[in-house]
């Protein structure tokens, strides 16, 4: 079981929405986000999750296209 099965709540800075994604620290404080989280992963809850999503799309394309073969 996970952290976010077992209840945990978002570590967004003023959140206390239960906890819908585990995703790792320094991606989420990239995107302009701040946690309270100091471990390795960060919590985040539904909305915070699409926040994380939009800002961190531009990073995501990019990396996913260091993958592409041709």
């Amino acid at each position: 079981m996970g952290l976010v099965s077992k209840g945990a709540k978002c570590d967004v800075e003023g959140c206390d929405n239960d906890g819908a994604r585990s995703i790792n620290t320094t991606k989420v404080e990239n995107a302009n986000l701040r946690v309270t989280s100091a471990g390795k992963k960060s919590i985040l809850c539904k909305d915070h999750y699409k926040e994380y999503k939009k800002e961190s799309k531009d990073d995501r394309d990019l990396e996913r296209a260091r993958f592409d073969r041709f």
